[in-house]
């Protein structure tokens, strides 16, 4: 190809990358629908983007690679330590059951249905098993279903990627080994590639344990020192063993999120950035090399492959894995009805479909577009049917506003008081154990106390919370973690004004929205409490106490408006309003 092609394939790649995922993004619908199509389309009509033409050789492993960095960024948002509850026990079961159960299954009927060889079957088994948080997630945020069926599919997505990475290396491995040696012998090459791979790892975890540790690398240099080792590492292993790279990957990011020794500098927003833009390329790079001869003959039987995973398979997986639970039917029947599949079984199956069709595997040209049809049929089957399922089965979350309030100060407890006795379900968090007594004698639920700092890491948890609101006496903790927290909720996040003197060292510094008025800072409350002011609510057509000040609106409809210094929410009939009075006096409501 020449200089102009090269950069005309490699500039219409990027945009349609990222433009896919904007108009996704304005649609509210996952990434994928919009990107497979667009680089299926963009593939058949124009050459120039065929990335085996624009990169030859070198684009099977940079797939490898890219792939690498993606189970890195999922490893490392697995604290394993926060997997308890009755959340572990269904996870765990649709890990087991569900490689176990969707593997053998896809195995026995992917041979006869594609005309396949037994060992094409089993390495499109083994790509098929996951389905991954880069899907789930955006679909679970468009269906919003109670929060414990959400954190339940969260985390399968989240530990199956990895999971589904490491089998379809391991099973590549057994394959290629079988058609060259004896079982005892491919059993040797299996266990070869799996120690490599996790030697590999280890290494790297030690290597980052040495950058974190001891140079205290700061944040932009930690960031880049991890993207630079994870590739290296992993390059390290694929040309030591071919694809160990992937196995070395996860266990490098399962080891910097669960190991108590690693210090590991923030990696927002470079990484997240890094990983969507990687995953938008990938998707049209892979889908364009998808022609449409190749689907000739292989769409409609991928097409049955599809539908016996969707009817048959997840179905049976679900009921496997939450019979004996306290789940409620509706639960477990839309567990039932979530498992697309996503980037994870794309790459692997550019990645390791190539290989095996060098190795002379029977079918294993068929293996790359039998995918693509599969994802392409349940992102869309589930991406258009999820959220009337969710309805049907009465599991979505309620629309009402679920506040999470930061502080235990007398007056943000009475305002968590006041605002569930309004019918929101508050949930209140504070560090010292005196503020923590007081929420919990106030009868408001109370987060756990490791809640805020997993918050602002790497395994944020805060699924359901639709907005934060930060009421603490130190402004500059307000303003650092209301900045930390922007991104891991799915609504706002405020903080108080800091007063008009005030000497912090960030508070003053950043942006964003503050609540209430400019002169409702911190001091201005304590001081009207000491002087026997109430948070209070009352209902919209009342008359306020004079000299009361706004503060919240709950709507009729459960949506929870702050008063903020851009703006403040007028009241409609049926409204609560939640407002700061002078009294104590003002607590009850004056005659109509």
């Amino acid at each position: 190809m020449t200089t102009n092609q090269v950069l005309i394939g490699v500039g219409l790649i990027l945009v349609l990358a990222v433009g896919s995922q904007i108009l996704a993004d304005r649609l509210s619908i996952p990434a994928l629908i919009v990107l497979l199509p667009v680089g299926f389309t963009a593939g058949a009509l124009i050459d120039d983007i065929d990335p085996e033409q624009l990169l030859g050789a070198a684009f099977s492993p940079l797939v490898s690679l890219a792939v690498a960095v993606i189970l890195y960024d999922a490893g490392l948002g697995l604290d394993l330590a926060r997997l308890k509850g009755h959340t572990r026990s269904v996870v765990v079961r649709l890990l087991w059951f569900g490689v176990l159960i969707t593997g053998l299954l896809g195995t026995l009927l992917a041979a006869p249905l594609l005309d396949i060889s037994r060992r094409a079957a089993l390495m499109l088994g083994a790509i098929l098993v996951v389905s991954g948080p880069t899907v789930v997630g955006p679909l679970l945020s468009f269906v919003r279903p109670k929060d414990r069926l959400q954190r339940i599919l969260i985390w399968e997505g989240s530990l199956i990627d990895p999971v589904g990475g490491v089998l379809g290396a391991l099973v590549y491995h057994a394959v290629v080994a079988s058609s060259r040696h004896h079982l005892g012998s491919g059993m040797e090459r299996f266990t070869a590639s799996m120690g490599i791979g996790v030697a590999g790892g280890a290494a790297g975890a030690a290597l980052l344990w040495v950058l974190f540790r001891v140079l205290r690398l700061g944040e932009v240099l930690g960031t880049t020192a991890q993207l630079a080792a994870v590739i290296g590492v992993a390059a390290f292993c694929d040309v030591l063993r071919e694809d160990t790279g992937l196995i070395a990957a996860v266990v490098m990011g399962l080891a910097v999120a669960n190991l108590p020794s690693m210090d590991v500098p923030a990696r927002r927003p470079f990484f997240e950035t890094l990983v969507s833009l990687i995953l938008g390329l990938l998707f049209i790079s892979i889908s364009a090399t998808v022609t449409p001869h190749s689907l000739r003959h292989v769409w409609l039987p991928a097409l049955g492959l599809a539908a016996f995973l969707v009817l048959v398979v997840r179905p049976l997986v679900a009921l496997v894995s939450t019979v004996g639970t306290d789940l409620t039917g509706g639960e477990r029947r839309f567990i039932g009805w979530m498992a697309p599949r996503g980037i994870v079984a794309a790459a692997t199956a550019s990645t390791f479909s190539a290989g095996l069709v060098a190795q002379g595997i029977g079918g294993a040209s068929k293996i790359l577009p039998a995918t693509f049809v599969v994802i392409v049929a349940t992102v869309t089957l589930y991406g258009l049917t999820a959220s009337p399922v969710a309805r049907r089965l009465g599991v979505v979350r309620l629309s009402r506003s679920r506040p999470l309030l930061v502080g235990g100060d007398p007056w943000v407890v009475d305002l968590g008081v006041a605002l569930k006795s309004a019918g929101l379900e508050v949930l209140m968090w504070a560090g010292e154990e005196e503020q923590r007594e007081r929420i919990r004698q106030a009868g408001v639920e109370l987060a756990p106390g490791e809640l805020l700092g997993a918050a602002t890491g790497e395994a944020a948890e805060l699924e359901g919370i639709t907005a934060v609101y930060f009421l603490t006496a130190e402004d500059d903790f307000n303003a650092l973690a209301a900045v930390l927290l922007r991104g891991s909720v799915e609504g706002t996040v405020h903080r108080l004004n800091e007063p008009a003197d005030s000497h912090g060292a960030v508070a003053p510094f950043i942006g964003g929205e503050v609540l209430f008025g400019p002169d409702l800072t911190w001091p201005t409350f304590a001081h009207r409490y000491e002087e026997g002011a109430a948070v209070l609510g009352q209902p919209a057509g009342e008359p306020l106490p004079p000299g009361s000040d706004l503060l919240f609106l709950v709507r009729r409809d459960g949506r929870l408006d702050p008063v903020t210094g851009g703006s403040t929410p007028l009241p409609r009939p049926g409204d609560t309003v939640v407002l700061l009075a002078p009294s104590r006096r003002g607590t009850e409501s004056p005659p109509g």
